[in-house]
């Protein structure tokens, strides 16, 4: 699958673009704070709907505009495909696949299979389960349209479950029994399928990482959930409603669930280096993309924002030989410094177009 061309306007500080693109290898080059992550993040948009780094819409309006546009052509197996986008201050968002407007807009999630690799995934190590469940849940709906609507089916129960538990009033307890066995049952449904993509997504993990790291260390990931406990968790739920009362949140539930991150058996957190950390993150990436590949049949897009920030030269070199081999297809890349980017194009075997970018506006300046 490759983007054959990309027309934004009004996008946080872009103005204006209209790019041709190659199917290969795109390259913007740039100062910090010049706009390089923002066309990357406009192609995110394109896939998932909202924006990489900023999920409130109206905020990626151009300041003093009053709305954006992002608008993409694609080649998709052979087939062309045309998704538009456009966000106006005080209304609701417009998503458009060959101009016929989503019903859902999660209807759209998994057309476009894309995978981002950035600075923020440190979150992934650094931040809270609900970062790392967000990953899970990120990739199985990429491919797994009934997940996905569970999951939003899940969510509004956990809401209204929540909302019942802030109330002074006593509530008929049946209809807490109504909400738990709904929870229950999805729930159970959300964990068989984490449970199963874990299982599949690990060996693959370990594999790049051993890549890049020259088989320098051990690493694994453990998906823990009250669910590999019990099979069912309606009577954890009623008994816990008291507590959950005075607290205000529901304690028990998918929702809670953890992927542990681990290096050499211990937490990555506690003792990975910031270039451990970062081949961590790069292998959970790299392994994401294979793990997309294969269901969907098709190469997904590869977006790549300052990846090679922390890494000593040895991973750099991996990283570079695993990108400019044929397990990847189209692959944008962002970096601030062209010596080192052009060290680096240099040894890759397909043509790289390269953009510099200033205050917003991508020229292009090569093609290597």
């Amino acid at each position: 699958m490759q983007l054959e061309s990309l027309t934004i306007i009004n996008y946080k500080n872009i103005r204006e673009g209209n790019l041709r693109l190659s199917p290969n290898i795109n390259c913007f080059l740039g100062d910090n704070g010049m706009g390089k992550t923002n066309f990357l993040d406009t192609i995110y948009y394109l896939s998932f709907c909202k924006s990489h780094s900023n999920s409130i819409d109206s905020q990626n309006i151009l300041h003093g505009e009053e709305f954006f546009m992002i608008s993409g052509e694609y080649n998709r197996m052979d087939t062309p495909e045309s998704i538009y986008c456009a966000m106006k201050r005080r209304q609701k968002k417009q998503f458009r696949r060959n101009k016929k407007e989503y019903d859902r807009l999660s209807d759209h999630i998994g057309l476009l299979p894309l995978v981002m690799v950035s600075p923020d995934d440190a979150i992934l190590i650094d931040g809270g389960s609900d970062e790392r469940r967000k990953f899970i849940d990120g990739v199985i709906s990429q491919y797994n349209k009934t997940y996905l609507q569970y999951l939003m089916n899940y969510n509004n129960l956990l809401k209204q479950r929540n909302a019942l538990l802030k109330e002074d009033s006593q509530q008929d307890s049946s209809i807490y029994d109504i909400l738990e066995e709904q929870l229950d049952a999805i729930g159970n449904y959300i964990h068989s399928e984490r449970v199963r993509f874990i299982s599949d997504f690990i060996p693959v993990f370990q594999h790049f990482y051993t890549i890049i790291s020259n088989d320098s260390e051990k690493v694994d990931l453990i998906y823990s959930s009250q669910y590999n406990e019990q099979p069912s968790l309606v009577e954890k739920l009623k008994a816990t409603r008291d507590r959950d009362k005075l607290i205000g949140f529901t304690t028990s539930g998918i929702h809670k669930d953890e992927l542990e991150m681990l290096l050499e058996d211990h937490p990555i957190k506690r003792i990975g280096s910031q270039g451990q950390n970062k081949t961590y993150l790069v292998s959970l990436k790299f392994a994401q993309f294979e793990f997309l590949k294969k269901i969907h049949g098709f190469k997904p897009i590869l977006l790549l924002d300052d990846i090679f920030d922390k890494l000593d030269a040895k991973r750099v070199a991996k990283i570079v030989s695993l990108v400019s081999s044929d397990l990847f297809g189209q692959i944008f890349i962002t970096d601030t410094n062209r010596e080192h980017l052009d060290s680096i194009l240099s040894e890759l075997e397909h043509e790289a177009l390269i953009f510099t970018v200033k205050e917003g506006v991508a020229t292009q300046v090569g093609l290597l």
